[in-house]
């Protein structure tokens, strides 16, 4: 099979799903691990990288001749993880309603904010919505490494930081919400992308 090369929006769940494997066939093939060393998370690849896909593995079944059969196709749920917190402290055991690509989850957060949802690998949007909060969109699947500009959106968006969209200039929103995140993080101000803002972002948003 020939290589894949990735296009903006991609990730490995995405890739795999299309090409009917499971993310981690693909990701960890010994042919990936030049990318995989790379790039260190497989939801975030840089669009012109270039993935080997490995063939799928064949399986036999017994049957009987003129009987029908039916075979179930194992399932390749992506997983999405998240920690909500406020003023830096976890909510915990606060109802959410999850809305993904139209499916709706719901159900409580954990003692540390967290949720764990199974969700559809090529899933693209979200929103998440808390109780009676202002719901929160959320990017799904590939993300821009924090070196783009669309990356750091990215992440300023997932995190609850309105920059107005992921267009890939450092507007004057983006600025804005590049200054609230460092404020409410106890870094210096300024709205630029220092180095201390991209890790606080890394640590922060998790990848």
């Amino acid at each position: 099979m020939p290589d894949y090369k990735v296009k903006q929006g991609d990730c490995i769940s995405s890739i795999a799903e299309r090409h009917g494997l499971f993310w981690d066939k693909v990701w960890n093939h010994p042919k990936n691990s030049r990318l995989k060393e790379q790039r260190k998370d497989p939801n975030v690849l840089y669009p012109g990288d270039i993935l080997f896909i490995p063939e799928k593995d064949k399986r036999e079944e017994s049957g009987g001749t003129e009987q029908r059969h039916r075979f179930k196709k194992k399932g390749t749920p992506a997983k999405l993880r998240l920690q909500i917190m406020e003023d830096d402290q976890p909510r915990a055991n606060v109802d959410y309603t999850l809305v993904i690509d139209g499916q709706i989850f719901s159900g409580t957060t954990d003692g540390d904010g967290k949720i764990e949802q199974s969700i559809p690998p090529n899933a693209k949007k979200g929103v998440l919505i808390l109780e009676n909060d202002t719901p929160i969109s959320l990017q799904l699947g590939h993300i821009d490494p924090i070196e783009m500009i669309t990356g750091v959106q990215q992440r300023l968006l997932n995190l609850g930081f309105d920059c107005g969209g992921v267009n890939g200039n450092l507007d004057p929103e983006t600025k804005k919400a590049l200054r609230e995140f460092q404020e409410t993080y106890g870094l210096t101000v300024s709205g630029e992308l220092d180095t201390p803002t991209k890790d606080k972002l890394l640590q922060k948003h998790g990848s």
